[in-house]
């Protein structure tokens, strides 16, 4: 999927928490999802499946009969909500900050969630929004990428289990200011 497709299809923050709402193999249908997204409207739940569905990234897991109507289970095709590392590399600049400016409006539009929630406690679920500065040589830097990548990646295979919480982890790296001083 080429960068300009992926940012059509998934530059929408609605379409972003869809996409995070059905990670970790799970299964929903459109009103699960319209219940788990509460501060968006059902019309709007739906043009964004309909829309996620017919692009590929989401794929019809069940149909069932529910009053005359068939209500759809959907799940998430990963490999179709990702974009690849060579889109990645020929990208321009405003496409990096759109991508970037969507990222940071969905993860506030989930935190607001999560704060609105009645039992939100931030301090027992460990939320945490920390940001640190470090001085990296080129491989420092790739051996600091590398070793998050190690102890995440085992972790996003982990399926939706009702003992599990979902989290969302959001590592952001880039240089810091203008030239680096020497």
């Amino acid at each position: 999927m080429a960068l300009v497709d992926s940012l059509e299809l998934l530059a929408h923050p609605v379409r972003l928490r869809i996409v995070h709402a059905l990670s970790g193999g799970r299964t929903r249908t459109t009103a699960q999802l319209c219940a788990h997204l509460p501060d968006v409207s059902k019309a709007t739940v739906y043009r964004h499946v309909d829309l996620l569905a017919t692009g590929g990234v989401l794929e019809v897991a069940a149909e069932h009969r529910v009053r005359g109507a068939v209500e759809r289970s959907y799940r998430l095709r990963p490999e179709r909500a990702t974009i690849d590392a060579d889109a990645v590399a020929a990208a321009k600049p405003e496409d990096h900050r759109e991508v970037f400016a969507l990222a940071m409006v969905t993860l506030l539009a989930e935190f607001t969630t999560y704060l609105d929630r009645e039992d939100a406690d931030p301090v027992a679920d460990l939320v945490g929004y920390r940001q640190h500065a470090v001085w990296l040589d080129r491989e420092e830097l790739e051996s600091l990428i590398d070793g998050l990548r190690a102890a995440i990646l085992p972790h996003l295979r982990n399926p939706a289990t009702p003992d599990r919480a979902q989290y969302l982890l959001s590592p952001i790296l880039f240089p810091a200011g203008g030239q680096a001083d020497t």
